[in-house]
């Protein structure tokens, strides 16, 4: 049977709904649970959280994939709480969000300990949880390239998809050309693999969104909402029409199967303040009615939100 992780459990693919494909309950840098001047407690995360999801829900959002990496305070436990508590299926995922997030402990690891961790988090469960990620992350480091450690990470993730079936969502679509000849080198098809990151202010014109496409991979317009026009704009934020008319070209070419779009929103930032007004919700409080407003069709909006991203995160084992 077709299936897909969740925190509560595997699902049918068809029982996903409205994908946010790419977001976080909670991220932070390794160490922010010790900042004095961000940090909340978990009483006051859960009511930040709980509104949102709940919000969400009641938009008509099916699944929220965290893609809230090891060592960036990843906590199934508490996403399974939401989950039961707001109706949203959650999607947690195995992996890095980057080689400079990972501790130590991992960043010294081989090839194979990482595969087979990433494997066990799969196949038996995050730590005592029982729960199984559903998608790997990796990413490309700050600099702007691959570092020997984003690719022992990137191959060990490779092997562990090849092994289980489930995807990879990128962190970063740059220094594709590094992460391609590894998926090969490994054996994995590029459809199981989501470069994320394309449309951000900082990288986008770097991305070779369109080559990506051409090579058989999947493209992630995951940053929107992250706009010039906010109040205080984090420095990857671009303006709104910018953002938007590079997504429209890019499935104007012909790419609409490979993409896949999401807010890469915090529902309650860990050791940072984050990013005023912007929610995972901006894919349907603004997102979704300018794809109308610019003539996109529903059936369009369908193959972005819901069938795009089922076909992404079920498991091909």
């Amino acid at each position: 049977m077709s299936r897909v992780n969740t925190v509560l459990g595997p699902i049918p693919p068809e029982a996903l709904g409205i994908v946010a494909v790419h977001e976080h309950i909670g991220y932070g840098m390794p160490g922010s649970e010790l900042d004095t001047k961000w940090w909340e407690s978990p009483e006051q995360r859960y009511a930040e959280t709980v509104p949102k999801l709940r919000a969400f829900h009641e938009y008509g959002g099916g699944t929220f994939v965290d893609v809230t990496g090891i060592c960036n305070g990843r906590d199934v436990d508490y996403y399974r709480s939401l989950s039961a508590k707001t109706g949203v299926h959650i999607v947690a995922c195995t992996g890095f969000v980057g080689g400079d997030t990972a501790l130590p402990h991992f960043a010294r690891a081989s090839v194979a300990y990482l595969a087979e961790h990433f494997v066990h988090e799969i196949t038996v469960g995050i730590g005592d949880t029982g729960s199984r990620a559903g998608v790997i992350k990796v990413g490309v480091s700050r600099g702007g390239r691959m570092t020997e450690l984003d690719k022992r990470i990137y191959r060990a993730a490779a092997r562990a998809a090849c092994g289980t079936g489930v995807p990879i969502l990128t962190h970063l679509a740059i220094d594709a050309e590094n992460a391609v000849a590894i998926f090969h080198e490994e054996g994995l098809p590029l459809d199981r693999v989501l470069f994320g990151h394309a449309d951000d202010g900082v990288n986008a014109e770097k991305t070779r969104d369109t080559w990506i496409a051409e090579q058989g991979g999947r493209v992630g317009f995951d940053t929107f909402g992250y706009e010039t026009e906010l109040e205080d704009p984090p420095f990857w934020a671009r303006p709104r029409k910018e953002r938007l008319d590079h997504f429209l070209r890019f499935i104007g070419k012909g790419h609409l199967d490979k993409a896949l779009a999401s807010a890469d929103a915090n529902c309650s930032p860990l050791g940072w303040p984050g990013v005023k007004g912007h929610t995972v919700n901006y894919i349907f409080e603004d997102l979704i009615p300018d794809l109308r407003a610019a003539g996109v069709d529903e059936s369009t909006i369908t193959t972005l939100f819901v069938d795009n991203p089922a076909d992404f995160l079920t498991i091909r084992a």
